[in-house]
């Protein structure tokens, strides 16, 4: 069972622990994620048209993403405290969803990946719009959150294909 994945955040024993990169080479690491937040179509209207009454959906969005993923050690227990230098969250509407498709960009030059990062850019940005929509429509739906992608690191690159 030597080729059998392990968890790296748990020792022999079965303890939560943070792994240790303090010996990895730095590299360039990149991740993308995705997710979207479907809606009634008239509640897309109404955020399109910059009428909702909290304000600019999309761009509070936006900035709680990259705010979220430079937070993202405080979020996560296991997750390192990362100098990001790249965070990017574009928010796009989708009317065949109907809804906004958001994808989250993170980037850095260190020792360990920034998936996590852009993850959480991705769903405190999915958040955002739910809890400023939430008025006009309660049936929104938050869905379809994954890693799109991540580069550098000892792991390998990744790729989402559409085929897993």
């Amino acid at each position: 069972m030597a080729d059998r994945p392990q968890l790296t955040h748990v020792n022999a024993a079965g303890e939560a622990r943070m792994v240790d990169v303090g010996d990895k080479a730095e590299t360039v690491r990149l991740a993308s994620a995705e997710g979207y937040v479907r809606m009634a179509a008239q509640t897309l209207e109404l955020i399109e048209s910059g009428n909702a009454k909290k304000g600019d959906v999309i761009a509070t969005a936006r900035l709680a993403g990259i705010m979220a993923a430079k937070q993202t050690a405080n979020l996560i227990p296991l997750c390192h405290p990362l100098m990001l230098t790249k965070v990017t969250v574009d928010i796009a509407p989708d009317h065949e969803l109907p809804g906004l498709r958001i994808r989250a960009t993170t980037k850095l030059t260190g020792r360990t990946g920034v998936e996590m990062e852009a993850l959480t850019a991705v769903s405190v940005a999915c958040l955002t719009i739910y809890d400023m929509a939430k008025a006009a429509d309660r049936l929104m739906e938050i869905g379809g959150i994954r890693l799109l992608e991540k580069t550098g690191g000892k792991s390998g690159d990744f790729h989402l294909t559409g085929k897993e």
